[in-house]
């Protein structure tokens, strides 16, 4: 049988994928923490929603002043400072901002996105304001955070972004970044629990895209119109915000007179649409029970939100919501984007309802995991910049082990420093990487966890490390009764393991 042909293979490379992992993390572990960000479909919001966002560990104490420090002992921790314009705010009328460290003489910024999905109706707002209140008020923001991965001032972590002017944007507007709509009158801050029935009959607002503008200004006198090179990044839902907003960065800065050549970084926000035949969509209250179509076409008109122009120009009215897909989106942009994205990703997974925990999976649900990697590699054919390892994970960038993770033997990190000196010929389409440095990397090998510089598959709830059995078995598997050995024939597997990526 098809299906259990497949399975036995997963199971086969589950054995020996688990210690390939442990031995290319040098002793680290990439088990997914409750801080990751984005995990973009289930409702309520997923793991990532527990804390202080994809920036990392809250930082406690002040920052202190840049001036008195040398280039390369400057503050490791992003201060928050608020808008200048307070007619943009987050969902709930407080304050929007962002947190920046400054990296003295630099002409150089990444400015990053968060992620955390949506809300589309007054259901999923609601639920989304009681239980994850961050992704949508700044008045619980901490005063510091400290970053990881691309956004870590440490360069043994960050060895080509880290002397650089970081911003990171945090989410709070529900939006996927594309929100255009007016302040509600009046404003009002979140209250305290006792008020939370009050709370689910006033308006939010929807300001993403309004966000991102005024940052834009607020940065200009702090030195972002001299900046040679302009990197706005996003993971997850702000990986799709990237490339909602990355031409109207461009343009904006463009008539603030700045020469900055501005890209975009896309990390786990290149979704394909769902095979799933949704019922009830009309009405669907939780974003589990809709499919992400329904929630962007209902999310679409709640927001105001704004697609770029060129998409929008393809579309009837009312279809707007394909540009919110990378791959129908990526031809009418004209900013070079680089797209980091796991060809198995647990959040693309999730849309078919399989997930860790879930209930047994149907022999579709099988043939659609076995598909997805072939389908993802197909949409990203055409894209210059591309990093996409053949693994079951979710975002990247912002993970303090993100230079353990390679493709065809370059790291992600090496991979964006070779698309990053391909800009800087005159010939932004030029697809002909330098000898020796690649940037348009796709895993050959057909499987998820494959490549044995994966991340470590981690159990939620205990976060112990799982081999890929155990994974499947939690997933809803029934391993006994497909009469699947995973020992058998393990020997075997570990050469084609060895040799995934």
């Amino acid at each position: 049988m098809k299906v259990v042909g497949l399975v036995t293979f997963l199971l086969l490379l589950g054995c020996t994928c688990s210690q390939n992992n442990r031995n290319a993390k040098s002793g680290g572990k990439s088990s997914k923490k409750p801080g990751n960000q984005g995990a973009n479909v289930s409702q309520p919001p997923p793991e990532d929603a527990s804390n202080g966002g994809p920036a990392g560990a809250v930082e406690a104490g002040r920052e202190g002043s840049p001036g008195g420090r040398a280039a390369g002992q400057q503050a490791e921790t992003m201060r928050l400072h608020f808008l200048r314009n307070t007619q943009v705010t987050c969902n709930d009328g407080t304050a929007a901002g962002y947190y920046l460290k400054e990296f003295r003489g630099s002409r150089r910024w990444l400015l990053f996105l968060e992620g955390g999905w949506c809300c589309y109706n007054k259901e999923t707002c609601s639920s989304r304001y009681i239980n994850i209140p961050r992704l949508m008020s700044s008045s619980e923001w901490p005063q510091t955070k400290r970053g990881s991965g691309i956004l870590s001032s440490k360069a043994e972590e960050n060895p080509h972004w880290h002397n650089t002017n970081i911003v990171f944007i945090p989410y709070c507007s529900s939006d996927v970044w594309s929100g255009t709509g007016p302040t509600p009158t009046p404003p009002r801050p979140r209250q305290g629990k006792e008020k939370e029935k009050e709370r689910n009959t006033t308006e939010y607002t929807f300001m993403g895209s309004l966000i991102i503008r005024e940052v834009i200004k607020d940065l200009v006198p702090k030195g972002l119109k001299q900046a040679k090179v302009v990197m706005l990044a996003g993971a997850s839902a702000g990986g799709t915000g990237v490339l909602l907003n990355v031409e109207r960065v461009a343009s904006q800065l463009e008539q603030l007179g700045a020469e900055a050549q501005v890209r975009g970084l896309v990390d786990s926000g290149w979704y394909l649409e769902s095979k799933q035949q949704q019922r009830g969509a009309r009405d669907c209250p939780e974003t589990v029970s809709c499919s992400p179509e329904d929630a962007i076409k209902k999310g679409l008109r709640l927001w105001n939100g704004a697609v770029p122009d060129r998409c929008r120009q393809l579309y009837k009215r009312g279809e707007e919501w394909q540009c919110l897909f990378g791959h129908k989106l990526y031809s009418t942009l004209t900013s070079p984007l680089f797209v980091v994205q796991w060809l198995f990703d647990e959040e693309q997974l999730r849309v078919e309802n399989i997930y860790r925990g879930g209930r047994s999976l149907s022999e579709e649900q099988w043939t659609y995991m076995q598909n997805l990697g072939k389908e993802v590699k197909n949409s990203l054919r055409d894209v210059t910049g591309v990093f996409a390892p053949s693994c079951l994970s979710h975002t990247s960038i912002t993970k303090s082990n993100w230079i353990n993770f390679q493709v065809k033997g370059t790291t992600l990190p090496r991979a964006l420093q070779c698309w990053d000196r391909s800009l800087q010929e005159a010939n932004r389409n030029n697809k002909t990487p330098s000898k020796g440095c690649p940037f348009h990397l796709v895993d050959a090998c057909q499987w998820p966890q494959c490549n044995p510089t994966c991340p470590a598959l981690v159990d939620p709830a205990s976060r112990q490390e799982l081999t890929l059995l155990q994974t499947l078995v939690a997933m809803g598997v029934d391993v006994q009764r497909l009469g699947l050995d995973h020992r058998r024939d393990a020997g075997s597997s570990a050469s084609m393991t060895s040799n995934g990526g």
